[in-house]
């Protein structure tokens, strides 16, 4: 009883009621910007999942394409053969340059996430 006579007296019961408010507001918008950022990220990740599948069509029947091309001249079997090392070349490039390709794509989500917090 006494110490809630002083806190009205000092009127420290607004203050802490604000500050209580203040605080609970604040958690509130945290868990609104958090389902924003969650929304948007998997939008994106549906998005960039769509693309790559057409992609990947793309890229299959274009083989497909060349491959038979290449067939015309030689065998079905040397033009398939051709594409598949050229995808074999391709694969090992990017094989052997992993270590770089990570470090720029981890630069690159900081460098978002930096922009992202200012």
């Amino acid at each position: 009883m006494i110490k809630e006579t002083i806190a009205k007296f000092l009127r420290l019961d607004g203050i802490m009621s604000n500050l209580t408010g203040y605080i609970e507001a604040r958690i509130e918008l945290m868990k609104v910007e958090i389902k924003e950022d969650v929304a948007k990220a998997l939008s994106k990740a549906v998005v960039f999942a769509a693309l790559a599948f057409v992609f990947a069509l793309f890229i299959l029947f274009v083989s497909t394409a060349v491959a038979y091309k290449i067939a015309e001249v030689t065998s079905p079997f040397i033009g398939f053969m051709i594409v598949a090392g050229f995808y074999l070349i391709a694969g090992l490039v990017l094989w052997l340059s992993r270590e770089g390709l990570k470090n720029k794509m981890e630069n690159q989500f900081n460098e978002n996430f930096k922009l992202k917090k200012k």
